[in-house]
């Protein structure tokens, strides 16, 4: 299911460990997923969350000492859904901010992409 749902899309990718990078990157390409990034520091990526063609974004929290927290703002003020990852789990995520949701590191895989592929199920209409 995870690959016709994450199929052909754009994903921000922010992580500044290289390994755990890479590890995403193949991963998401696997499910045939474009890559925007990664990008291991906040400034580059705040400016693709504001200005590239993104469907959903994988963020490391603390990239090189900086929160990836603007980042994150400027994905919500487009709508844009997003994944953060944290040691410290679902309190990575600010009160404020209920509908973001956390996987926590180390991580697991399958746990990435289910959170993934529910972030970017279709909402049901109400009437």
């Amino acid at each position: 299911m995870s690959s016709s749902v994450l199929a052909g899309k754009r994903v921000l990718l922010c992580e500044d460990e290289l390994l755990v990078s890479m590890l995403i990157e193949d991963l998401l390409k696997d499910h045939g997923c474009v890559i925007v990034g990664p990008f291991s520091t906040v400034p580059p990526a705040h400016d693709a969350a504001q200005n590239a063609e993104i469907d959903i974004a994988v963020l490391d929290v603390n990239l090189r000492g900086a929160k990836i927290y603007p980042v994150a703002e400027a994905l919500a003020q487009r709508d844009i859904p997003l994944v953060i990852l944290s040691g410290y789990g679902e309190e990575a995520v600010p009160p404020h901010r209920p509908k973001w949701r956390a996987c926590s590191k180390p991580f697991n895989t399958a746990e990435l992409l289910n959170i993934l592929c529910e972030l970017l199920k279709p909402k049901p209409q109400s009437a």
